[in-house]
Parts: C-alpha cells; structure tokens; sequence
C-alpha cells in the first residue's frame, strides 16, 4: 500500500487543474473542442469556412481569430492523446507496442526519479529494461541502464552500480554495432530509391556492403543486425531481379519466426509477406501470387500506408492473371479508405494510372468514364521523374490509346516519344522487354496497322519477349498489363479497326449504288 499511497499523493498534489484531453464519451457534449472533432470525423475534405459557419454561424474575422485559438488548442489535446493510442492491434507493426510500453515505462520511472521515489522507480526502469532486452531493443536498454546507474550513484549502491557500468559497457559495445550496421543499411536504401543510374551505382556497392554487415551480425548477433542483413539480401535480389531467390529467403525466413530463432517481438511478418507476393509478381507466377495476397491482406491495417503499397502488388497480380473485374474492385476499395488522401500526390497519380489501363482492356461503357479516361490519357505526362519506374507504361498507354482511336497524329507523336525514350532510356541490355514491345508497337506504323502483317514481322520478337527475363529494379519499369497481354490486345484492335474500315468502306458502296 506504500507505493500506492505514494502515487496518490504525488498526482493528487501534481495533478492539473483541467486535464488536457476530450472527453469522446460525451456524445451530445457543447464543448466546441469536441463539435471540431466530430465534424472533421464526419466529412474529411471539409473546408475551413464551412467549419467556422458551421461552429459560430459567421465566417467573419472575429470568428476566424476565435477558430484559430480553438484550432491551436484542439491540436494539443490530439496530441496528448497519441500517449493513450491502442498498439494491440496485430494488424500493426509488431514491434511498436514492446517499444511504446517501454518508452512508458522509462517515461514513469523519470518523473518518479525527478519526486526522489527511488524504489518505485527502481522497479520501472527494470521492468523498462525487461522489455526492451526481451525486445532487442539495444537503445532503449541503453538509457534504461543509464537511469538506473544515477539512481544507484544517488542511494549510494555501489555493487550495483558497479553492475550497471559493466552491463552498460557492453550495451554499446552492441550499440556501436548496430549504429555502423543501420547506417549502411540505410545509404543503401536512399540511393535505391533514386534514379535507375543510382540504383545501378548501389549494385556495385552491395557486394562490400554485404560482407561488412554480415561481419556486424556476427560479432552482434542482436535482432537488429539480423534486419539490416536481411533487408539488404533482398534488396540485392530485387535490384537484380532475382526474385526466386526472394521467394525462397521470404519463405526460409517464416520458418526460422516459426521455430524461435527470429524475434518475433520486432519481426514484421508483414513485410516478409509483402517480398514474397511482390516476388510472385515478378517471377510471373500470378495466379499462385493472387491466392497469396487474398490470403495475407487481412495482415494490413486500413489506416497505415503499407495497406497501399500492398494493395498495388494485389491489384497488379489481378492485372496479370487478367482478373480485371477483380483489379478494378481493389482500385474502388483503395479510392474508398478515409486514408486515400496521405498518400503522396505521385502515389495517388499511380492509381489514376491503374484505372487508365483497367479501362483501357475492359472499357466501361459510361460517357463519363470514357471522358475521364480520355482526358487521363492526354494529360499524363510523356516523361516525368516523379514517375520513375512508371514511363514506359504511360507511353505505351498513349500509344495504345491514339492507336484505338486511329488517331494518326497523336499517334505519330508518341511514336516519336517512344522512338526518343527507347534511344536514352533503354539502351542496357537488363531492359531488354521494354526495347522488344516497343519494337513491336513501331512495327504497327511500319506495316501500316494491318493486323496479319504486324502479327507475322513481330512473330520473332514475341518469342524473343516470351524467353526475356524480368528486369531487376536497378533498371526496370513496372509492367502493369504484361507485355504480351498487351501485344495481344494491340492486335485485337488492329483487327478491329480493319473490321470497321470494310464495313465503312461496304456502307459507302452501298450508298453510292
């Protein structure tokens, strides 16, 4: 009862005036912090007039300077709130709620510190530093090591701070590991993520990089040089386009997590899922990597940016087993999720691409879809940075688009934006199915668009495309439709377009006669 009795003087002689937090209890409450709340709740796109006319009935800057003060204070007591948030969600990431309730801890123990309640905060910060060791969690373990040898020097235990300093050595000794491993780790994953010549100078880095990680792990063998290690391998394989051996790394990691040798505290099974679909993908082994992805998918929380990124692969796996009715129903479930909006604008962009190609092969017969995708069409850009990876899909979805209409200038247009990009862009011999589809659309111009011509001249180069590997991310763009479903339906509409021409042609004659 000491300790108890402690903690209710402490917070009843400490303790605010007027807490600051809502009360979501309070259903019908006036408090115009909690109006705010609930009318950003109910239409998130709303505007900031129409939440100052709806809360003072003016919109006059009176009102504007009092919305103001209420926006400043509402924003606060949200953020008081993030220390209350629920981490069980398994849908999260692992990891965080042994990282939250370690910092917690740590947080408690301080303030019992700073009130000289040494025994109380005694056991915080063990129970602190149970957490984080448990959890491999080498920093805070540091500074919960650290707390604990002041509370000894101050009480004067000096077996036990004798104790802490040893334990505390030691620490960053595995510290200074992990720091030297994430620091690598992390200068690889920068310059992955820039432009293709980039990415082709960090393939050359990898070998070195690999074995100094490798030796980091082994002197550490901690939880987080395990990652660092692992993260790279694939990102080698990836970058390469070794994606069977993603397939088996993914698949050889779930089953070290399964038999105790990964933490499972920290080990984001998601992440591991994720490869391993995207994988699938690449490997083109799309319906095997669809039935993945219908089974994973409930691993991923709405609210959390992953839930995206995951949805993409989902939906380009539909695209590729040509499930389009499928493909289309996830673009509605991504457009739907509250959340759609903290994307990044060329994340959002993306999607409009998804949908452009979806209605592209599986045209639905709405004027105003059609509209849309005309005016998608024209408006994306031929070549943009911000769509790195994604340039060869936009041109050859122009392309197609013009070639549909027989549109014989913006046709003529995009072949000169295809004939210009394959020139600067396409020339490493990893991009070698990009190169062969263009050649194969050029040769519809060539042979003047008539189907059984262009069928025959391509013949060669489509079975060249059909033994083609798949480019690693070091040099590859993202083939949402595969290039030979596309060659199909490029023919599909050559065909199509000759049907129309004899039936116009036939019309004419009869006119005439």
């Amino acid at each position: 009862m000491d300790e108890l009795t402690t903690l209710v003087k402490i917070v009843t002689d400490r303790r605010l005036a007027v807490l600051p937090f809502l009360d979501f209890s309070a259903r019908n409450a006036a408090s115009k912090d909690l109006q705010l709340v609930r009318l950003l709740e109910e239409d998130p796109n709303t505007t900031q007039n129409k939440i100052v006319k709806s809360l003072y009935g003016a919109t006059d800057a009176r009102s504007q300077t009092t919305f103001r003060k209420l926006k400043s204070r509402v924003q606060q007591k949200l953020l008081n709130h993030l220390y209350f948030l629920d981490h069980t969600d398994v849908r999260h990431v692992v990891s965080r709620r042994h990282e939250q309730q370690c910092l917690g801890l740590l947080h408690q123990a301080r303030i019992l510190l700073g009130e000289g309640e040494y025994k109380l905060a005694e056991r915080l910060f063990r129970k602190s530093l149970k957490v984080a060791t448990d959890a491999e969690l080498t920093q805070y373990a540091v500074m919960c090591v650290r707390m604990l040898r002041i509370l000894y020097a101050e009480t004067r235990n000096a077996a036990r701070f004798k104790a802490m300093n040893k334990q505390l050595e030691e620490l960053q000794q595995t510290l200074s590991l992990e720091d030297e491993a994430e620091q690598l780790f992390f200068e690889i994953k920068v310059f992955s993520q820039q432009k293709v010549r980039w990415r082709q100078f960090i393939l050359k880095q990898l070998p070195s990089s690999l074995e100094r990680l490798e030796q980091l792990h082994k002197k550490a063998k901690t939880y987080n040089t395990f990652y660092f290690l692992y993260v790279t391998k694939m990102s080698r394989e990836e970058l390469t386009g070794n994606y069977a051996e993603i397939i088996r790394l993914t698949a050889a990691t779930e089953k070290a997590r399964k038999q105790g040798k990964v933490n499972e505290m920290r080990f984001d099974k998601r992440f591991n899922n994720y490869m391993s679909v995207y994988a699938h993908l690449q490997c083109r082994q799309a319906k095997k990597g669809l039935k993945l992805a219908e089974e994973y998918f409930k691993d991923f929380h709405y609210s959390s940016g992953n839930w995206f990124y995951y949805l993409e692969i989902y939906l380009l796996l539909a695209m590729h087993a040509s499930q389009y009715g499928q493909a289309y129903e996830l673009l509605q479930q991504a457009r739907k999720n509250p959340y759609y909006r903290k994307q990044r604008p060329a994340a959002q962009q993306r999607w409009e691409l998804y949908e452009a190609y979806i209605q592209l092969v599986q045209p639905e017969q709405s004027p105003v879809k059609m509209r849309h995708f005309a005016q998608l069409v024209q408006t994306v850009p031929d070549y943009s940075r911000d769509k790195q990876g994604y340039n060869v899909a936009i041109l050859i979805l122009q392309f197609l688009y013009f070639l549909r209409r027989r549109d014989i200038e913006g046709l003529l247009a995009r072949l000169d934006g295809l004939r210009k990009y394959e020139q600067r862009h396409l020339r490493n011999p990893a991009t070698l199915r990009s190169q062969l589809f263009f050649r194969m659309l050029l040769l519809t111009v060539k042979e003047n668009f008539v189907a059984r011509q262009c069928e025959q001249k391509a013949a060669p180069l489509l079975e060249k495309l059909r033994v083609a590997p798949q480019p690693g991310e070091a040099y590859g763009e993202i083939e949402i439709v595969p290039y030979e479903d596309l060659w199909a339906f490029t023919l599909t509409i050559l065909h199509r377009l000759e049907e129309e021409q004899r039936a116009n042609e036939q019309a004419s004659r009869d006119y005439v006669g």
